[in-house]
């Protein structure tokens, strides 16, 4: 197992147990927070995770997985969900319920394009139908450059 490098600031991601996984969520908790995008490019990102982490630890609550999950609503709006062990206080709290695929990407974010339509063509070469689909940043451009990989999970709820 190679040694894990700590930033401080993200965990080093381990694609294996999310590569190529199906996977079920009953109530699954989350708080959702929005994030302003310019087409599609996040603005705010670091004040709205860091805002979001800050009321996690407040309460005392732990991130499982240090899923992150965001949602691009628009061309002006990503919606953030921040995977969490009990309600927290003072934040939008939510749950996701059902059947969801996972496939692991690796590389330049501009290769955002290409992943999306891999895992759309994944999803029909399986027999699914794809109802929703989110993009887990697994880590921030600084720690994926100190840890030599820019994972990118893209998880898509399935009938």
């Amino acid at each position: 197992m190679a040694e894990q490098i700590e930033t401080g600031c993200c965990p080093k991601f381990d694609p294996e147990p999310w590569e190529d996984k199906v996977f079920e969520w009953k109530d699954k908790r989350f708080v959702k927070d929005k994030v302003f995008t310019f087409f599609y490019m996040p603005v705010n990102f670091g004040n709205v995770i860091t805002k979001l982490i800050g009321k996690v630890i407040k309460a005392n609550a732990s991130m499982p997985d240090s899923l992150g999950l965001s949602d691009h609503t628009s061309k002006w709006n990503m919606d953030i969900y921040v995977a969490v062990d009990r309600e927290i206080p003072n934040a939008e709290n939510v749950t996701i319920s059902g059947k969801f695929y996972c496939k692991v990407y690796e590389g330049p974010f501009k290769d955002t394009g290409k992943w999306c339509k891999d895992y759309e063509r994944t999803i029909k070469e399986k027999g699914f139908e794809l109802k929703k689909m989110y993009m887990w940043y697994t880590t921030c451009p600084k720690c994926a450059k100190v840890y030599g990989n820019n994972y990118v999970a893209i998880i898509g709820e399935i009938e």
